[in-house]
């Protein structure tokens, strides 16, 4: 059972990274994952995670977390760096960060550790970021060409998502999706026993394992389809007219091409029961993780964080796919694994996968650079039991969007219970989430009529506050500037490489299986002497050395040794005298 935070309190406070043990870390991200359709979230969620149910119940799990952006790239861009979309210009799903802006790799790497990454991160361009190795290549472009167009805000971008992805839902037998994430767990499995193998001396590593599921199209193999073939599929819990949506949501339902279409209840439940089934594989894949990890004997040496980028809102609404800030959008999982350090309990403040960077520093030892100023929080007394520490108690989070479905800056502050949501193009939201769980309540109404009761004139005040601190953080105008001439300049970069020669941006990555496998690139005998990635007498690896052979064997291995270099000296002799003979007719 987790101990509450009153028992934390009295508990000695760990150092980490101060006292010379690196572990390593284990940071796994699924795609498009909506936290409050999780059982470790919802005890009502017909989800089937049982992996995930039993790493939340051994971690300290983050019951209000959020994503700085519910798109894909600018969610992982300021996850990665710590830094909001619009400090880094991470305006859509095609922009590109700097290079020379520090990620949580190259804190990592400076420290000692070898970063890895297998899996989608949708990077334009440095295809890196600090990352050592990348196992895979993303499924996503590195290019320019999904960039968003607000000088064309009534075109709807035929690539994007549609409503093909409800209309086609159910069970597949393969999908590219799948192919992408199989191979990403087979490079992250290879990856941890190849760690192994290095020996004692090995450095720590941090592996970045970023799935593409449960991301639509929703559409999984029957396996998983058929583990919710007893289940009555739950209804979204809120419907309305589309005439009833706030502004910004009826551009998502056109964007999306949603809006003249009319879903069944059946269409409905087979999209989410596919979701369901996506689910369930990222679980299984999870387990498949961490049994890996204990069957390699680094169990307890390696610090295992859960996340993902952004939610999926599942029809609720009549909305899909991503793009607002609705709970089931902007809200993700978040896990931090390392009971050695961290005993279990949940926290309840809000917080934001911008808070990775830093904690991931205060983990190895070491900070951000103080000429950067971090975005994000270390979530460090949230993990020693401290919450309130270092922040006055302030648990706002912030959110910036300027992706698909908007023509002006959309932006988020979560404080508290309150969530607020601005844009100089809609009308604004306030709701509290305390009360109205299911967002239905738009406060925003007061600052256009007379409050009716004590609440309201409270909800009121909390209001003016918002507006007041949305006005003083961000300079709409200016955005909004340097948003249209980043679209511009990505368009005309973009036409311009398509003409002629196109040389793609994409990362391919370096496998050569010829110097991994065949026998003949490494000999026999150092086969024989590597290290074995086998559990061995407590010991997770095992050198064997010619002198702890029996005698016996070292001598069968030395005339084996003499019997191979004479047959080597053999047929270099008969290759000279073909050539010769050949020369001489």
């Amino acid at each position: 059972m987790a101990p509450d935070i009153a028992t934390l309190r009295t508990l000695p406070a760990p150092a980490p990274g101060q006292d010379g043990e690196k572990p390593n870390i284990l940071y796994i991200m699924a795609d498009q994952l909506a936290a409050p359709q999780l059982k470790m979230y919802n005890p009502e969620s017909q989800i089937k995670t049982p992996h995930l149910d039993r790493l939340a119940a051994s971690s300290v799990q983050f019951d209000s977390a959020y994503c700085p952006s519910p798109l894909c790239a600018p969610s992982r861009m300021s996850m990665i760096s710590g830094l909001l979309p619009m400090k880094i210009g991470a305006f859509d799903n095609a922009s590109q960060i700097n290079s020379e802006i520090p990620t949580y790799a190259h804190y990592l790497r400076s420290k000692g550790y070898h970063t890895a990454l297998a899996g989608k991160m949708h990077f334009v361009g440095d295809q890196l970021h600090g990352y050592e190795q990348r196992l895979t290549s993303d499924i996503y472009p590195g290019d320019f060409g999904w960039a968003v167009n607000w000088d064309e805000p009534d075109t709807r971008l035929e690539w994007y998502h549609n409503a093909s992805s409800i209309l086609q839902a159910g069970p597949c037998g393969r999908s590219n999706q799948l192919d992408y994430d199989e191979e990403v767990m087979y490079r992250s499995v290879q990856y941890i026993w190849d760690h192994v193998r290095q020996g004692p001396e090995k450095r720590p590593f941090a592996l970045t394992v970023s799935l593409t599921h449960p991301h639509d199209p929703y559409t999984i193999t029957k396996e998983y389809w058929n583990r919710y073939e007893d289940v009555h599929i739950a209804l979204p819990r809120v419907r309305m007219p589309k005439e009833e949506l706030d502004t910004h949501s009826k551009r998502l339902m056109k964007v999306c091409d949603l809006w003249g279409q009319d879903f069944s209840d059946a269409q409905i439940r087979r999209a989410r029961r596919a979701y369901y089934g996506s689910v369930s594989y990222v679980d299984d894949c999870v387990g498949k993780l961490l049994e890996t990890l204990e069957a390699a004997g680094l169990g307890e040496d390696t610090i295992v964080i859960f996340s993902g980028d952004h939610g999926d809102m599942l029809g609720e609404r009549g909305l899909w796919f991503k793009m607002s800030y609705f709970e089931s959008s902007v809200r993700v999982p978040l896990l931090v694994n390392y009971p050695k350090w961290f005993p279990p309990h949940r926290v309840s403040q809000n917080v934001s996968t911008l808070d990775l960077v830093p904690t991931i520093c205060d983990l190895v030892g070491t900070k951000p650079a103080p000429y950067l100023p971090m975005d994000g929080l270390s979530l460090m007394p949230h993990l020693q039991g401290r919450e309130g520490e270092g922040n006055d108690g302030n648990d706002a989070v912030y959110a910036e969007y300027t992706g698909e479905g908007t023509v002006r800056p959309l932006m988020m502050i979560k404080r508290g219970p309150w969530k607020y949501v601005t844009c100089p193009a809609d009308e604004p939201q306030l709701f509290n989430l305390a009360n109205d769980p299911d967002e239905l309540d738009n406060l925003a109404r007061l600052s256009k009529v007379a409050p009716q009761s004590a609440a309201e004139e409270a909800a009121k005040a909390v209001l003016a506050k918002f507006e007041a601190e949305a006005e003083a953080r961000w300079d709409f105008d200016a955005i909004t500037a340097q948003v249209l001439q980043s679209q511009r300049s990505r368009r005309l970069v973009w036409d311009a490489l398509r003409e002629g020669s196109f040389t793609s941006w994409d990362f391919d990555p370096v496998d050569d299986g010829r110097a991994k496998y065949i026998r003949s690139t490494i000999p026999l005998d150092a086969l024989e002497r590597a290290p074995r990635a086998v559990p061995f007498g407590g010991q997770p690896w095992l050198r064997v050395e010619s002198s702890q052979l029996d005698p016996q064997l070292r001598r069968r291995r030395r005339r084996r040794r003499r019997r191979m270099m004479m047959m080597m000296m053999m047929t270099v002799r008969m290759t000279r005298e073909r050539w010769t003979d050949r020369i001489l007719t």
